[in-house]
């Protein structure tokens, strides 16, 4: 893989090539890219969709919009310093025009979608989608679907559902967003297809990152970024875009410090045991003074945090820019904090998040709540868009369908493509519509 073909400007349906030393300063491509996701839907629905505490009703835990624009800055953060990195070995960028805030710009962009394509409640909104097709009513369609269309069902992803929201074209919208093929790439952590499930330990294995739906699109993309194939067979699994490492960095430092400091806030985990946790982590670079001087809780803590992510940021750009080479020739399958000096600590913090927060029992009751919600939506709308399909539609399921969106009122003709159009209404919903159009179909109105 080469920088000049990974920092590519392209947007679908280019006929000619975008070149840096062309684009206007004011409002480089990378920094539309971001503009266009934060003006969609898509991420503004995300204002009220679970981070780690559903439905919290206090002002200072995180949701996935919140969550996602802290990730955007310090994914911004990388990319400028791994960028000024990368200017130095690579002269002939600077020749093309590149700049070190270039890769901040994609990076940013990039981290601010990351979670565009997730449902309402968290990641187990995920597992009730997949559970829907596995064990309920949605296991009939098992014979009628294709091994890698079933997989997509059973282990629904959202960030496969990211990139459909991302690139999925439609009348009068061709190519999705239209973002650039760099941010593209980078927002891509996992670009394989569903299956094979997990056949290595490569970073790349652990999920997948696109439906059978956008096969072409996502061939599009990786083919024109020069990404390289993770292994030669017959199924789709490419190398990651390089910035996609930073992507993801910057997702694992924000949810392992910003949870934690929720987890306290909330009174999940008791603040001294819970500062201690995070002075380990900070122990090179904690001014004691200055620590000891803060009199509220809520200073002590949010002086950690800030130096806790700047620590957990310069480790990052360091390993980083340590196996570029690696990175570049397809040969590092490991996430950059993986094998970090602060692996240990870090560890240590993420078991303490899933024993106090992840698995509090106000989390596990609105996760089932959640389940049910999901799952009944899914039923009453699969069954309406599949009757109409087959000309049986009840009037029942004529006014039901009429409750879809627009986009979502168009009757795929095949079951598989029916099948991913209700997911990807049942995402789009957020934590509280969700909520609030299960008691509709159970016909309470408040």
């Amino acid at each position: 893989m080469n920088w000049e073909q990974l920092l590519s400007l392209k947007r679908f349906g280019d006929t000619e090539k975008r070149l840096r030393i062309n684009q206007d300063e004011t409002r480089l491509g990378f920094d539309v890219d971001f503009d266009r996701i934060i003006f969609s839907d898509s991420f503004r629905s995300l204002q009220d969709k679970t981070q780690v505490i559903p439905l919290s009703k206090t002002d200072f835990v995180h949701t996935r919009l919140t969550h996602s624009l802290e990730v955007s800055v310090v994914a911004r953060s990388l990319g400028r310093m791994v960028g000024k990195e990368l200017l130095k070995k690579h002269p002939n960028l600077i020749e093309k025009g590149y700049q070190a805030n270039d890769f901040g710009a994609i990076t940013a962009a990039a981290a601010l979608a990351h979670d565009i394509g997730n449902p309402p409640f968290g990641h187990s909104g995920e597992k009730a989608i997949g559970e829907y097709f596995k064990t309920g009513n949605g296991n009939q369609f098992k014979d009628q679907l294709t091994l890698k269309q079933w997989q997509d069902l059973i282990d629904f992803e959202g960030n496969a559902n990211g990139f459909k929201i991302l690139t999925e074209s439609r009348i009068g919208v061709e190519g999705g967003l239209r973002l650039s093929y760099a941010t593209l790439g980078a927002f891509m952590k996992y670009p394989k297809e569903s299956l094979p499930k997990k056949p290595s330990r490569h970073i790349v294995d652990k999920k997948f990152g696109f439906f059978q739906h956008e096969t072409e699109p996502f061939l599009d993309v990786v083919t024109n970024l020069g990404l390289t194939q993770l292994r030669i067979d017959d199924n789709i699994a490419f190398n990651r875009h390089p910035l996609a490492y930073l992507v993801e960095a910057a997702d694992d430092i924000c949810y392992t410090i910003i949870d934690f400091e929720d987890g306290i806030n909330l009174g999940l985990v008791e603040e001294e045991f819970a500062l201690e946790y995070l002075i380990k982590l900070v122990k090179d670079t904690i001014n004691t003074k200055k620590y000891y001087a803060l009199s509220t809780k809520k200073d002590r803590l949010s002086y950690l945090r800030a130096l806790a992510i700047n620590t957990l940021i310069n480790e990052v750009v360091t390993n980083f820019i340590k196996n570029e080479e690696h990175i570049l020739q397809g040969k590092f399958g490991n996430s950059l904090l993986e094998k970090s000096k602060y692996e240990a600590q870090i560890n240590d913090i993420i078991k303490i998040s899933v024993q106090k927060i992840y698995r509090s029992k106000n989390v596990i009751e609105k996760e089932i709540a959640g389940y049910h919600i999901i799952t009944n939506i899914l039923t009453v709308f699969v069954s309406a868009i599949n009757n109409k399909f087959d000309n049986k539609a009840s009037h029942y399921d004529k006014i039901i369908i009429e409750l879809l969106p627009e986009k979502y009122q168009v009757i795929n003709e095949t079951l598989y493509e029916r099948l991913l159009q209700m997911c990807c209404f049942v995402t789009g919903l957020s934590d509280s519509s969700a909520i609030l159009l299960n008691n509709k179909l159970k016909g309470r109105l408040f």
